[in-house]
């Protein structure tokens, strides 16, 4: 009667997928990002990019519940709406991408984008950007490509918000909002094109609970004062993410 799970239970490596998600979590509850940063980059040496990108897309749906709902008052409402709803506009092209791209080719852009947005976060670069609804919305149709495309929501919209002077609580509620509820609007795309099966949602669901249990550990452990150290570790997790990813150890 079961049968149907099979497939999805067979995935190789889902025992270490599901270990890498509850770290992303964890990471995502205290720092406000980097969770797709650590899980695409380990997810792919096992996984199809496709079938990685779609079912982490699917386990959002626990951040929705378990980390939302605090961050929703205290973010910048207007900005992460207005980006939110241009992502959307994005992430068709970046998908069809994922979908024709070569594997390894998907994998080095993984991991190259998530490189670049490390050193950009962990070199305190900043480049001090327009807050006009024309910028946001530029952000949110880059954003959605680059997501549709690799997994990685998080590097333009982050940079994005770490130009500015806002403080970390909104910066961090913007980033929790933005990228949970981008994650769920890809999968209309993704199921349009032929890319969300019935294995990446028991996928993703399997995955919901690693990752709502982490995400709800790191949002307990946060503690504003030690804003620091917390996103060194995070910048920690996810260099090692990126090595361990590298197809030169295929």
């Amino acid at each position: 009667m079961l049968d149907f799970l099979a497939p999805a239970l067979a995935q190789p490596g889902l025992g270490w997928v599901t270990c890498i998600t509850v770290i992303a979590g964890i990471v995502y509850g205290f720092a406000g990002f980097g969770a797709a940063l650590i899980f695409m980059p380990v997810a792919t040496i096992f996984w199809v990019p496709e079938l990685a990108v779609a079912s982490f897309s699917v386990s959002a749906l626990a951040s929705l519940v378990t980390l939302v709902p605090r961050a929703w008052p205290q973010m910048d409402r207007s900005s992460v709406l207005t980006m939110i709803a241009f992502s959307v506009l994005g992430a068709p092209i970046g998908i069809y991408l994922l979908r024709t791209s070569d594997v390894t080719h998907i994998r080095w852009a993984v991991l190259v984008v998530a490189a670049i947005t490390l050193a950009a976060l962990m070199s305190g670069w900043r480049q001090k950007l327009s807050s006009l609804r024309s910028t946001q919305a530029g952000i949110g149709v880059a954003t959605g490509f680059i997501g549709g495309a690799t997994g990685l929501l998080g590097p333009v919209m982050l940079l994005f918000q770490l130009s500015g002077s806002e403080p970390v609580a909104r910066v961090r509620a913007n980033s929790l909002v933005f990228l949970t509820i981008s994650s769920l609007l890809l999968l209309p795309s993704m199921a349009l094109q032929g890319i969300l099966t019935t294995e990446a949602i028991i996928l993703g669901v399997i995955l919901l609970i690693p990752y709502g249990i982490g995400a709800k550990l790191g949002q307990a452990i946060f503690i504003p004062r030690f804003e620091v150290f917390y996103r060194n570790i995070a910048y920690a997790i996810i260099a090692a993410a990126i090595l361990m990813g590298l197809p030169l150890w295929d």
